[in-house]
């Protein structure tokens, strides 16, 4: 069975339709990187909870899903990398991991890597699907960022839910409804063109 034998479009993701290879890839992936830094740092802070709220996530699921699974990962690892040798690309500016939301960057990781492969097969061309992964990869980001709010602050799980998860789920699945917009939007826009052979 050949390799064409898969339809072409299931395996595409957005970043796949610009041409080029090794130069294209590590261009998206800086460029992922640098949006994640960017959008992130659009915080509020809230004076009931250390964690502040960002647009952080939806930059991690719109990287993830448009570069897939591996160029989305690396993406946040150079985001990481970054944040952990100084650079100020996390939320208000900050760096390093002594700090209470640190534990939702390392979500990131699994976030974008789930939802780019839920793309690679296709998953961000309906608005229902897209929506769906992408609640998905943000309650990725909650895992680590619970336990890690519990170690960091000392707090039970009851607290650390409450810290952590609640005042952000509303705005979670805000973000989720955006992708489901965004993504399968972009497809319509590309019509054909993103249909051609995935490399």
């Amino acid at each position: 069975m050949s390799a064409t034998a898969v339809p072409a479009s299931r395996s595409l993701v957005l970043a796949d339709v610009v041409p080029g290879a090794r130069a294209r890839d590590a261009a998206l992936v800086l460029t992922g990187a640098g949006l994640i830094a960017g959008i992130g740092q659009l915080a509020v802070p809230l004076p009931f909870t250390p964690v502040p709220l960002t647009l952080g996530t939806f930059a991690v699921l719109l990287v993830g899903a448009s570069l897939g699974p591996v160029r989305g990962a690396l993406s946040v690892i150079v985001y990481m990398l970054a944040g952990l040798a100084g650079a100020p690309v996390f939320a208000d500016g900050a760096s390093g991991w002594a700090m209470a939301s640190f534990g939702y960057v390392l979500g990131y990781l699994p976030a974008a890597a789930a939802l780019g492969h839920l793309a690679r097969r296709g998953g961000d061309r309906s608005p229902w699907r897209t929506a769906l992964g992408a609640i998905g990869a943000s309650a990725l980001v909650y895992v680590p960022g619970v336990l890690w709010l519990m170690a960091f602050l000392g707090v039970g799980l009851g607290e650390a839910l409450a810290l952590g998860v609640v005042p952000f789920v509303l705005g979670d699945v805000v973000k989720a409804v955006a992708a489901a917009l965004v993504l399968p939007g972009a497809w319509a826009l590309l019509g054909e063109r993103g249909r051609g052979p995935c490399r």
